[in-house]
């Protein structure tokens, strides 16, 4: 279980006596804004992340399959309301060889991504995964939204490693604004989240800092879920508003919390949450996002991995279908072959003096 207590007691006297990180602790250091306790924080969660994961930083190769989506979630720009896209789904040869292209590049795992798309079937999914299994050695992501425990199953069976299902809120009554149910489908991800860890899963979830609704108790909570859950993996990026959907639209200011309680979206408080969550889950895999390296193009990413993180996820998808992927606008490296975006990748890292990690990169293995 990931837990202050680890965080400071198995490190011994280095750990320092500030870091209180219960939910009044956790909420004091999100608001935080004096340059010396903040270079404190940033100082802590780095000398954490050496310590339990290590220098390497493990390459994930993304693969968006598919931008169908049954959901009407008010935060997600493949939103099925959205009537203006060109949606696409990749066939079954076109991500193996994606896959491959990420193997060649030296990647140890690759996420299979998509909207909640029903034309991925159970089956479809279980012999792409198969297919992977049997032409390299990569470990296996899968995101593909709320599914049935027999997917789930199926899928496991076929060799899938991990699942990453994101929460985006622990806020019961804003999740439920911001992500309403199925007709007669309640949507429950915690359940899953759950679920698939007693199916064998390495678990995989993340929030939005910024969302409008978002408290500062409520994310102080987000990363208190975090540790409850023993998360294997953490994705902590900014909300980056989309113009297709209620949130990003001229409504916004009907979603938002009182100003004074608000999240903003900003760098710096996705930062914190970032070094908050590898103080509170020392053990996770906890990336540098493509949303915090959107939203600052120089040096997002390196100050991600600077403050915590430990993995980052190129982009291996084929280049005609990435800019169709459209979550929100302008994403980062969204025009570059997965070739080009190694080569940056691997120079920023090298910058920092990390190196790149080698091999699946699971949660008990991650500091090779």
């Amino acid at each position: 279980m990931c837990s202050a207590e680890q965080a400071s007691g198995s490190l011994g006297a280095m750990a320092l006596p500030a870091f209180h990180l219960d939910h009044a602790g956790l909420k004091a250091w999100l608001q935080e804004k004096n340059e010396g306790r903040l270079q404190t924080l940033w100082s802590e969660a780095d000398r954490v992340r050496k310590a339990r994961v290590g220098d390497a930083v493990h390459l994930r190769g993304l693969i968006e399959v598919s931008s169908h989506c049954i959901r009407h979630c008010l935060y997600c720009g493949l939103r099925g309301p959205s009537q203006e896209l060109v949606r696409y789904r990749m066939e079954a040869d076109e991500i193996l060889a994606s896959a491959q292209e990420a193997f060649r590049l030296g990647y140890g795992s690759v996420v299979l991504q998509a909207g909640e798309d029903r034309g991925l079937s159970k089956e479809f999914i279980a012999g792409v995964v198969r297919a992977i299994k049997r032409d390299t050695p990569l470990a296996v992501t899968l995101s593909l939204g709320e599914r049935d425990d027999d997917d789930l199953r199926e899928w496991k069976a076929a060799g899938a490693d991990r699942y990453l299902l994101r929460f985006e809120t622990s806020d019961p009554a804003l999740y439920k604004r911001i992500h309403p149910s199925l007709p007669g489908v309640p949507s429950d991800r915690f359940a899953q989240l759950h679920r698939m860890r007693t199916m064998g899963y390495e678990i995989g979830t993340g929030v939005m800092v910024g969302i409008p609704g978002q408290t500062w108790d409520t994310l102080a909570a987000d990363i208190l879920r975090f540790r409850e859950f023993d998360m294997d993996m953490i994705g902590v990026g900014p909300f980056l508003p989309s113009p297709r959907t209620p949130l990003g639209g001229p409504d916004i200011s009907t979603f938002l919390a009182p100003p004074k309680e608000q999240v903003p979206n900003d760098e710096l408080t996705t930062l914190k949450a970032v070094a908050l969550t590898r103080l509170v889950c020392p053990d996770a895999n906890i990336p540098s996002t493509t949303a915090l390296a959107t939203l600052d193009r120089a040096q997002g990413r390196e100050l991600g991995l600077m403050r915590g993180a430990n993995v980052v996820m190129p982009n291996v998808t084929p280049v005609e279908y990435r800019v169709r992927y459209e979550i929100y606008p302008g994403k980062a490296c969204v025009n570059e072959t997965a070739a080009a975006c190694q080569g940056c990748l691997e120079g920023r890292i090298h910058s920092l003096g990390r190196k790149i990690g080698k091999g699946p990169g699971g949660r008990y293995s991650n500091a090779v």
